[in-house]
């Protein structure tokens, strides 16, 4: 006798998400101004293969084409960053209407098609004027460890929000704050790539700031029903062994990667232990009297994003020996100041991905199940999830990616086990729609369900894209994975 289905709830979201500079192209036209990626992109060594987003997938130009795809696909959802620089290049004053009337068709075209559209404000696409301007005189540049770029990010989600508030009603402040602070100004992996622990703490607090800020300013400008969120990247942080020293190992990188976000988010507060353990780097005097207050702006929803868990010990004297390896690429430089002399990274057991990520889903029940009790009664949407494999089309033109769906099936089934135990998950969008600019590493990952041809652009959906139209379609996915 057949096992029952997994049945998932009505109205759940069925949906794919992407990011503007990964996708759009168009990178000099219709006003638009470098963002710190496009610098850091030209700059030789900082991307594989000396890539860059100049032209990206052409969506920009093929967006029309797009969402029809969507469409076809049968996703009920569509998960899209703005570009800033597109619609405020300077990152201050008046915006570019060309601009916006990009994401204004956009969104109408999605909702001709009754795709829900989910805007995310931030997904790390900073104006290099904002980066390049010191307002308290820092020598080392501006950006994000800068108060004040909280202030203009306040100021460019009110003016997406009043643009695009009466069809959107799903709002995200931030994509993966983790990622700008200590990848961006920490280990300098990712755009700006600069390389100062107390500047990656300092970016952190001004993230958290810019969250509540604005989300204050859309909801001056939007209508009672839309909801405003958030979308972090916590870590299924797992200690080696259960001893006290991995166990103290673990409480240093879930105050690092997770704990320095959803604490002032939350709950409003710094965690004691995360200060102490940066004590000798600073002593958090960049927070100010009532940001705990602001940065606590109440959610409507929270984002989760997530592909492998992080295994951690006390350091070894290995460590000491060379560039850190954590799952975000090898540095001389920690994104992890006031951890990285005592904890060692370890690879999680189970088959990797094209990226070296481990495939383990039971880290997306576990965080699920996590946010659950830490956030009561706020949703939860799985706002990214999804693996890089080698793919190409076959002989007969087709994209054959058997190891995606598996990984798809695997992590879904992990939401709905998360549901089960009493998570409210609404919503579940695979990363990504489409190949395409994967940062530091140019274009050779693909996490896309379809394939883009970069020197024709052709799309052609691959059978992972055929097989999550199919899931969409039910609502149903079968208990255990059988390979086409």
């Amino acid at each position: 006798m057949a096992r029952e289905n997994l049945r998932f709830p009505p109205g759940f979201l069925w949906g794919a998400a992407t990011a503007a500079y990964q996708i759009e192209g168009a990178a000099r036209e219709d006003g638009r101004t470098p963002s710190i990626w496009d610098t850091f992109s030209h700059t030789p060594g900082k991307v594989l293969g000396g890539d860059t987003g100049d032209v990206a997938v052409d969506h920009y130009h093929r967006w029309r084409d797009d969402v029809r795809l969507m469409a076809d696909l049968g996703l009920t959802s569509y998960r899209f960053s703005v570009s800033w620089p597109r619609v405020q290049p300077t990152g201050r004053g008046p915006a570019v209407q060309r601009g916006l009337d990009f994401y204004r068709g956009l969104v109408d075209e999605l909702l001709a098609h009754g795709i829900r559209p989910m805007v995310t404000l931030y997904h790390w696409d900073l104006p290099q004027e904002l980066e390049d301007a010191f307002p308290s005189g820092s020598a080392a540049g501006g950006g994000w460890p800068e108060r004040d770029t909280a202030y203009r990010f306040a100021e460019y989600a009110g003016i997406v929000g009043e643009a695009l508030g009466d069809r959107v009603e799903m709002w995200s402040t931030l994509n993966e704050p983790w990622c700008s602070a200590f990848l961006g100004y920490g280990s300098g992996v990712h755009a700006p790539g600069r390389t100062d622990p107390v500047a990656a703490l300092r970016a952190a607090h001004h993230l958290n700031l810019a969250h509540g800020l604005g989300a204050q300013a859309l909801r001056e400008q939007l209508p009672a029903r839309a909801r405003i969120g958030v979308s972090l990247n916590p870590s299924a942080v797992r200690p080696l062994t259960a001893s006290a020293a991995d166990m103290d190992a673990r409480r240093r990188i879930d105050a690092l990667a997770n704990r320095v976000f959803t604490g002032p988010m939350l709950r409003g507060t710094y965690d004691d232990d995360l200060v102490a353990d940066t004590a000798r780097l600073t002593d958090w005097s960049f927070v100010q009297d009532d940001d705990l207050r602001i940065t606590r702006h109440p959610l409507d929803f929270l984002g989760i994003n997530y592909y492998s868990p992080a295994v951690v010990s006390a350091a070894t004297e290995e460590d000491a020996a060379g560039p850190r390896k954590d799952g975000h690429g090898a540095s001389e430089h920690s994104p992890w100041p006031g951890a990285d002399e005592h904890v060692s990274f370890h690879r999680a057991p189970g088959e990797l991905t094209a990226m070296d990520w481990p495939v383990d889903p039971t880290g997306l029940t576990d965080l699920l199940l996590e946010y659950t009790a830490q956030a009561p009664g706020v949703p939860l949407y799985v706002t990214e999830n999804g693996a890089a494999y080698d793919d190409k089309p076959g002989e007969d033109g087709q994209v054959h990616d058997p190891d995606r769906v598996r990984y798809l099936h695997s992590h879904i089934a992990a939401v709905h086990h998360a549901i089960l135990a009493g998570a409210d998950v609404r919503g579940y969008f695979l990363w990504s729609l489409l190949d395409n600019f994967e940062w530091a590493y140019g274009y050779s990952k693909r996490f896309g369900a379809v394939h883009v041809d970069y020197e024709t652009q052709a799309r052609t959906p691959k059978s992972s894209a055929h097989w999550y139209a199919r899931l969409a379609a039910s609502g149903e996915l079968p208990r255990e994975y059988v390979a086409d």
